[in-house]
């Protein structure tokens, strides 16, 4: 997959992602909820922290702290991108990281905080709340862990046939 259509797909993600949170907060004020099913709600929440709300109640370090984190993960995901153009379904996966991580790290920089909206429950208990970028890091490391297995099968079969070699035969 060429670079520049991982760019894209990184693009489109972080164009999503900022454009449902800037409608969020133009439509919702904090803790409004609004049902759309018996299972989910528009929320309009910030999270200061991390995954699950994790450091929220930090000092405020958190916020530079996860900021250098995804300003060193997406140099990482692009120097990948760039070395393994080849395999597509990494690629992919890599793409909707790099949005996702670029999306809040945009939230973290200018808000100092991330705008999440989207909230899943059964009953009473709530799915802590996310947002569009958080999808997409969520959905890239199912597509890597499912591309993992997919490498891994066909280093197994790869295996198998040369255990199947006589001595001197090349295969």
């Amino acid at each position: 997959m060429k670079l520049s259509k991982s760019l894209i797909i990184a693009f489109i993600v972080l164009v999503l992602d900022f454009a449902t949170k800037r409608w969020v907060e133009s439509a919702l004020f904090y803790g409004q909820q609004i049902p759309l099913t018996t299972f989910f709600n528009l929320v309009l929440t910030y999270n200061a922290g991390a995954a699950f709300s994790f450091l929220s109640d930090a000092a405020g370090w958190q916020r530079w702290f996860f900021s250098l984190v995804a300003v060193g993960a997406s140099a990482m995901i692009f120097y990948l991108l760039r070395k393994h153009a080849q395999d597509t379904l990494f690629c992919v996966a890599l793409s909707l990281i790099l949005g996702g991580a670029l999306g809040n790290l945009w939230d973290r920089v200018s808000l100092g905080q991330v705008v999440d909206f989207l909230d899943f429950y059964i009953g009473v208990y709530h799915w802590p709340a996310f947002n569009v970028a958080d999808s997409a890091i969520f959905i890239g490391a199912v597509l890597l862990i499912v591309d993992s297995f997919r490498h891994k099968g066909a280093a197994a079969r790869e295996d198998g046939a040369s255990a199947h070699s006589r001595p001197g035969e090349k295969r």
